[in-house]
Formats: structure tokens, sequence, C-alpha cells
């Protein structure tokens, strides 16, 4: 997972790059999924090398938006089902519980003033 906020109007190649120019990892390498996630965090991309062909992956959320880690001081390890809650878009946080974030544009998120 790449830290903070990636442009996503990147394709494979440009994401390819900055996996090997950014992070000093190999993008060729076989059956390492990288994903990459944007400003708004609705959405995230992959790109996983297969040993012949990149797959390039999108997901769009329609409501609420990913846990995504913004520094380094965020991130850490994640369990394989972690990874699958985080993928549907429900929270890995344990103190929110597990249930879906709440959409952005949701009136409960916003903060009274």
């Amino acid at each position: 997972m790449a830290i903070g906020r990636c442009d996503l109007r990147k394709g494979i190649d440009g994401l390819a790059a900055m996996v090997r120019l950014k992070y000093g990892l190999d993008p060729l390498e076989k059956g390492t999924l990288f994903l990459f996630c944007g400003t708004k965090r609705d959405r995230i991309k992959g790109i996983l090398w297969t040993g012949d062909r990149f797959i390039l992956l999108y997901i769009r959320l329609a409501e609420g938006n990913f846990q995504w880690p913004r520094t380094a001081e965020e991130a850490r390890r994640i369990t394989p089902e972690e990874f699958k809650r985080l993928m549907d878009g429900f929270s890995i946080d344990p103190s929110v519980g597990p249930r879906r974030a709440r959409p952005v544009n949701d009136p409960k998120s916003r903060r009274k003033r």
C-alpha cells in the first residue's frame, strides 16, 4: 500500500514507475499487488505483475471511504482478513467497529458549528 495520496490519473506505466522510483521496489515482482489511494479516499488503483502481463485494478466505493494510511506513523501490517475488509470499504480500526466508514457527504459526519 502506498502511503499518502496518489494521482489516480496515472496508468500502469506511471504507477510502476512510482513503485520503482519513490519506493525503491520492483513492480515486476510476480504476485505482488501494489495499491494506491486517491485524495478523496473513495477509490483505489492497484497493479499486479503476473509474470507476463500487468493487471490494473480499480475500485470505487459508492458510499464511504477507504481507511488509508496518510503518514508513515499510520502505516501498519494488516492480516488477509483486514485486507478483505479494507477492500470492501469497511473499517479495520478496532475503535470504529465492524461497520462501513461513514459517507463523506453524511450530515452526521460533519462537525457541529
